[in-house]
C-alpha cells in the first residue's frame, strides 16, 4: 500500500490532489506544529485581474504558544469571512462553472467556525469531492501516532500496514531515507508540476488553490488532473 502525507491546507493546491491520486492512502497530519510563519494551512491563492489573489484565515497565536494544527482557533473578531466570499464572487463572476458551487461556498463563509482544522477539512473533502467524486483521508490524530519529522513518517507507514511511502522530490533533503529502509518501507520520490486549464484574468498562474481550477472547469477538473498524471507517470 501507498502513504502520503499532507498538511491540512486551506483550499489546497492541485498538488495536494495529485498527491493524492498517486497514493492509496492520505494521512492528513493535524496533530503537529502549526508553524509561526508562513503556512499554507490558513493561506492559499486564488486569482484576479491583478494577478494572485492572496486569502488568509486569521488565526489565534497570542499568548497559545506552540500549537498543534488541530487546536488552533480562527480569530473571528473581523469579517475575514465576508471579505474571502466577496472576493471570490468578484473575481470569478464569469467563471464558467461557479454556479455549480456558490452555494457551497455560501455555507462555508456564512457560518461560524471556530477551529481552523474543521474549517479546513469542509473545504479539503468539498474539492475533494469535484476532484475525485470521492476520496477518504485519515486524520493523524485518528491514529494515535505522534512524533517529527521522518520518525514520525514511519510510524505512521507502520500503524497503517504501508510498504510504500510517497513524498515529493523536493522533500528528500529533510527525509532520512535510511530509517525508512531499516524498517521495511521503501520510498518513492515524485516531482510535480500543474497542469496547465484554461483561467480567467489573462496568462496562467500555475499551483493556485484547487478551486480555481474547479470553478474554471467544472466536471473537467478530474480528467484534467487524471490525465497530468498519467503523462507524468508514463
Amino acid at each position: 500500500m501507498i502513504v502520503a502525507c499532507h498538511q491540512p491546507s486551506f483550499l489546497p493546491w492541485t498538488g495536494f490532489f495529485y498527491k493524492a491520486l498517486l497514493a492509496d492512502e492520505l494521512i492528513l497530519l493535524d496533530d503537529v506544529q502549526f508553524a509561526r510563519g508562513f503556512t499554507w494551512v490558513n493561506r492559499n491563492r486564488l486569482k484576479c485581474d491583478q494577478g494572485e489573489l492572496w486569502l488568509t484565515v486569521p488565526v489565534r497565536k497570542k499568548g497559545r504558544g506552540l500549537q498543534k494544527i488541530k487546536e488552533v482557533e480562527i480569530f473571528n473578531e473581523n469579517n475575514w469571512a465576508y471579505k474571502h466570499f466577496q472576493s471570490i464572487i468578484q473575481n470569478y463572476t464569469h467563471a464558467p462553472y461557479l454556479g455549480e458551487h456558490i452555494e457551497f461556498l455560501k455555507d462555508l463563509y456564512h457560518r461560524k467556525w471556530k477551529k481552523l482544522i474543521d474549517f479546513n477539512l469542509e473545504g479539503l473533502h468539498y474539492l475533494s469531492s469535484k476532484l475525485f467524486n470521492k476520496k477518504e483521508f485519515v486524520l493523524q490524530s485518528s491514529l494515535g501516532v505522534c512524533g517529527k519529522g521522518t520518525d514520525l513518517l514511519v510510524k505512521i507507514c507502520k500503524k497503517v500496514g504501508a510498504d510504500i511511502y510517497l513524498a515529493p522530490q523536493v522533500s528528500k533533503k529533510y527525509i532520512d531515507e535510511g530509517l525508512f529502509v531499516r524498517n521495511g518501507i521503501d520510498i518513492n520520490f515524485y516531482s510535480f508540476s500543474s497542469p496547465v486549464y484554461p483561467q480567467l484574468w489573462g496568462d496562467f498562474i500555475p499551483n493556485l488553490s484547487a478551486l480555481d481550477l474547479v470553478l474554471n472547469c467544472g466536471e473537467k477538473s478530474l480528467e484534467i488532473m487524471k490525465r497530468h498524471v498519467d503523462k507524468k507517470m508514463a
